[in-house]
């Protein structure tokens, strides 16, 4: 798809997040300047307790802003209702799932409440939906199962498929490959990968596979200490951004590679 036919989904506008009280703000990040793209695979990295997840929180509208703005799709995230933000952006976060005792088509199927009637019935378009999320994860197989029954990575696939349901412009992942082995998180970011080029969908995920997601991703957003750094992972390996992510003592990044090594 051609920069020309994009346009964009989410953008920040000098965001600032972190935690406020009574008396004192606590800022984690300021000034962010972000921009994503329809049809973008954002990777959304940094050390340990960087605040990732605040800026997801704070970008998804489940945590209040200090100042600044988030826009999506050029409107406000505060002036768009609850049905409104379910339209536009779906989320699969790292708390585990309310009732594991639902198929896997029921949890699929929840991704369709925005769109179904007070009583909640599925019409033929939601069952449509349903069962081409199914298909674009390639769970089709599973639909009966219990979620129970799913291992780690078959469950993340039910929750990606749930999400593709929901028929959003924007997905947002908090840590998707987490508690899944080396081959398994491989998977998961590259049928996200696969995703994007399917359905021009926009999909940001944190995550610790930092070589990974540059390999896979078009744009990443990278937390410092210092600042937050949006950019493409060509782009960022040329400025050094990377890194000024670990203490050099122990980790260094080889940008021939593109990858982290443990100096020894």
């Amino acid at each position: 798809m051609n920069k020309t036919e994009q346009h964009i989904i989410l953008k920040t506008e000098s965001l600032s997040i972190g935690y406020k009280s009574k008396k004192t703000h606590s800022v984690i990040a300021s000034n962010i300047q972000i921009e994503l793209q329809k049809g973008e695979l954002i990777g959304l990295v940094g050390a340990n307790g960087i605040g990732k997840s605040t800026l997801l929180r704070t970008l998804t509208h489940m945590q209040p802003k200090l100042s600044g703005d988030v826009l999506l799709n050029e409107k406000p995230i505060a002036n768009h209702s609850n049905l409104e933000l379910a339209k536009v952006m779906s989320l699969v976060l790292t708390e585990p799932i309310a009732s594991k005792n639902l198929s896997v088509f029921e949890l699929v199927s929840l991704g369709r409440q925005p769109y179904t009637n007070w009583v909640g019935n599925l019409t033929t378009k939601d069952l449509e939906m349903v069962n081409h999320a199914l298909n674009l994860t390639h769970i089709e197989t599973l639909k009966h199962k219990k979620c129970f029954e799913l291992s780690d990575g078959q469950l993340q696939k039910a929750l990606i498929s749930r999400a593709l349901a929901q028929d959003t412009d924007l997905i947002i992942l908090d840590e998707p490959t987490t508690h899944l082995d080396m081959y398994h998180k491989a998977y998961i970011l590259k049928l996200l990968q696969k995703l994007v080029k399917e359905t021009h969908k926009t999909i940001l995920f944190s995550s610790h596979e930092i070589d990974l997601a540059i390999q896979l991703c078009d744009k990443m957003i990278v937390m410092t200490e210092d600042d937050v750094v949006s950019d493409s992972p060509c782009n960022l390996i040329s400025k050094g951004t990377f890194e000024k992510l670990f203490p050099k003592d122990l980790i260094s990044f080889d940008k021939k590679t593109g990858s982290f090594r443990v100096n020894k």
